[in-house]
C-alpha cells in the first residue's frame, strides 16, 4: 500500500508540474497576442512616440518573446512573480491580497452550496421518479445556466434595492469585523451558489442512485441494518467520491472565474485584478493571476484525487492490493 501510494504520488506531481510548465506557456502566448502597445497605455494616447519606445525599452516588452519567457519563468523558479508594469512595484502583493479577498468569497459560497446541493441531490435519489425527485432536477438544470450577470442583478434588486437588507457593494470599509465582513459576501456569494447547485446536486443525486443500487447496499439491508445506518455507512462513502472530484473542478472558478460578479459588487479580488491586468496588458501581473489560479486548481483537483484514492483504492492502478 504504501510503495503503492508512492508511486501514485510521484506520477500525480510529475502530472502536475508538466500541467503548470504548460499552462506557462500557455498564459504567456496569450498576453503577447493581446492588443495594444504597453508604453503608449501607460503613457497615454498622446504620448512622444519616442518616450513610447524608451518607456518600452526600460521594461523590456521589446525583447524578443522567448528571451522574456525564460526572464518570466526564472523569476517564478525563484520566488519572484515579477513587477507591475503599471504599477511599477512587485506584483506578489497584489496578488496576494486580491486572492485573499477572492477565497474569503469562495469559502462563504462554499458554506452555502456544498451543504445545499449535497443534500438536495441525496434527497432526490431517495425520492427518484417523484415529484421530488423531478422539482430538484429541474431547479439544478434551470440554475446552471443562467449567467451570472442575470442573477447578480435579481438578487441586487431584490435584497438591496427593494428590501434594502443587504448591502450592493461587496466591499467593506477597513478594520471591519468578521460578520460585517460576511454580511458583504452574502449577496456576491448567492450568484455563485445558483451556477454551482445544479452540477454539485446532480452528481451527488447520480452518486447516490449507483450506491443504492450496489451489492453492498443490497447486502447491508439483508442484514437488517436500519436505514440510517446503511445510507451512512455504505451510500453516502460512496456516493459522494465523484462529488469530491466535482467540487474540486469548480474551485478554480469561484476563485479566478469571479469577474462578472466581483465587478456588479465593486469586489477587488483575483478576477477583478486579471481583468485590468488584461486591459492595461500588465503582463506580469495578468500571467502571475492566472498562473495563480492554475496552481490553486492543480492543487485542490490533486487533494480531491487523494481522498478519492484515500476512500476508494481501487481508483489507483496498482493500489487495490
Amino acid at each position: 500500500m504504501g510503495d503503492g501510494w508512492g508511486a501514485w504520488f510521484a506520477r500525480r506531481i510529475s502530472l502536475s508540474l508538466l500541467t503548470l510548465f504548460l499552462l506557462s506557456l500557455v498564459v504567456f502566448a496569450g498576453g503577447q497576442l493581446l492588443p495594444g502597445n504597453v508604453g503608449r497605455t501607460i503613457l497615454g494616447p498622446l504620448a512622444d512616440p519616442r518616450a513610447v519606445a524608451v518607456l518600452n525599452h526600460q521594461l523590456g516588452v521589446d525583447r524578443p518573446p522567448l528571451v522574456q519567457y525564460l526572464g518570466w519563468i526564472g523569476g517564478i523558479l525563484h520566488g519572484n512573480l515579477g513587477i507591475s508594469l503599471e504599477f511599477r512595484s512587485p506584483v506578489a502583493p497584489f496578488i496576494g491580497a486580491a486572492l485573499v479577498k477572492s477565497l474569503k468569497l469562495a469559502v462563504v459560497a462554499f458554506i452555502i452550496v456544498v451543504p445545499l446541493s449535497i443534500g438536495a441531490g441525496v434527497a432526490a435519489a431517495l425520492c427518484v421518479g417523484t415529484l421530488t425527485d423531478r422539482v430538484i432536477s429541474l431547479a439544478g438544470l434551470s440554475l446552471t445556466v443562467i449567467p451570472e450577470f442575470v442573477s447578480s442583478i435579481v438578487v441586487i434588486l431584490i435584497f438591496s434595492v427593494w428590501l434594502r437588507v443587504l448591502p450592493i457593494s461587496a466591499s467593506w470599509q477597513a478594520g471591519a469585523g468578521p460578520l460585517d465582513q460576511l454580511r458583504h459576501l452574502i449577496l456576491p456569494a448567492v450568484p455563485l451558489v445558483v451556477v454551482l447547485f445544479g452540477y454539485i446536486a446532480r452528481m451527488a443525486r447520480a452518486g447516490t442512485i449507483e450506491a443504492l443500487e450496489a451489492d453492498y447496499t443490497r447486502t447491508a439491508i439483508l442484514k437488517g441494518l436500519p436505514r440510517f445506518v446503511v445510507l451512512r455507512r455504505h451510500v453516502l462513502r460512496n456516493a459522494l467520491l465523484p462529488t469530491i472530484t466535482v467540487i474540486a473542478t469548480q474551485t478554480s472558478y469561484l476563485v479566478g472565474g469571479l469577474v462578472v460578479v466581483e465587478t456588479l459588487f465593486r469586489y477587488q479580488g483575483i478576477g477583478s485584478l486579471i481583468l485590468t491586468a488584461a486591459t492595461g496588458k500588465d503582463f506580469p501581473m495578468l500571467e502571475a493571476g492566472i498562473l495563480t489560479v492554475g496552481a490553486i486548481y492543480i492543487v485542490v483537483t490533486l487533494i480531491a484525487d487523494a481522498l478519492a484514492v484515500l476512500f476508494n483504492p481501487r481508483l489507483a492502478p496498482g493500489m487495490a492490493g
